[in-house]
C-alpha cells in the first residue's frame, strides 16, 4: 500500500513538472506593445509607453533599459484601480486619468508597480546601469493618451486597467525581457 502512494505521488509530480511552462513578458519597443507569453504562445497582449528618451541603461538617462530583468517586488495588490504611488507608497488619492495625448507635469505611478531588477552584470544590473537601483517599473499612469507612443521616463507604461490585470497573471521572479 505505501509503495502504491509512492508511485502515485511520484506520478503526480512528475506530471506536474512535465506540465510546468515559464511565462514570462516581453516587452517590444518597436511596437510599443507588452506580451505575456508561455511556452512561445502569446497569452495576453497590451499596448505601452517607454521613454520619451528613447533606449539605454544609464544610471539619470531617463531611458528604457534594455535586457533581460525579473520582477523583484510586487506593490499595490489591495489599492483601487488609479491609486497614486509615490515613492511606493500608496497615498489613496486617485489620479485625474488623461485620455487625450498631453505630457502633464506630473508623472504619476498610479494602480500596481512591478518593480524591475536587471539580470545582466554590467549591462543592466550593477554600478551605474542598475535598472533596480534606477527605480525601472511596470506601472499604471494618468496620462492614458500617451499609450503607444514614447513618453514615459523610463518605465514602461499601461493604461491601468491592463497594468491591474498583468499583476494578476504574474509572481515575484517573473522574467521580463526588454527588446528595442
Amino acid at each position: 500500500m505505501v509503495k502504491l502512494k509512492n508511485i502515485a505521488l511520484i506520478s503526480s509530480l512528475l506530471f506536474v513538472l512535465n506540465s510546468y511552462s515559464e511565462t514570462l513578458i516581453q516587452v517590444d519597443i518597436s511596437e510599443q506593445r507588452l506580451y505575456l507569453v508561455s511556452n512561445n504562445v502569446v497569452l495576453s497582449s497590451y499596448p505601452i509607453s517607454s521613454s520619451s528618451y528613447g533606449e539605454g541603461q544609464k544610471e539619470n538617462s531617463f531611458k528604457t533599459p534594455l535586457g533581460t530583468h525579473t520582477i523583484k517586488e510586487m506593490i499595490g495588490s489591495n489599492a483601487a484601480k488609479d491609486t497614486i504611488f509615490i515613492s511606493r507608497i500608496n497615498t489613496k488619492r486617485a489620479a485625474s486619468l488623461v485620455k487625450q495625448p498631453i505630457d502633464t507635469e506630473n508623472d504619476y505611478v498610479t494602480s500596481r508597480i512591478m518593480w524591475l531588477e536587471g539580470d545582466e552584470e554590467g549591462f543592466n544590473k550593477g554600478g551605474a546601469v542598475d535598472s533596480y537601483k534606477r527605480y525601472i517599473y511596470i506601472h499604471g499612469t494618468q496620462e492614458e493618451g500617451l499609450i503607444g507612443v514614447k513618453a514615459s521616463h523610463g518605465c514602461i507604461r499601461m493604461f491601468n486597467n491592463d497594468v491591474i490585470e498583468l499583476y494578476k497573471k504574474v509572481n515575484i521572479g517573473t522574467k521580463v525581457l526588454i527588446k528595442a
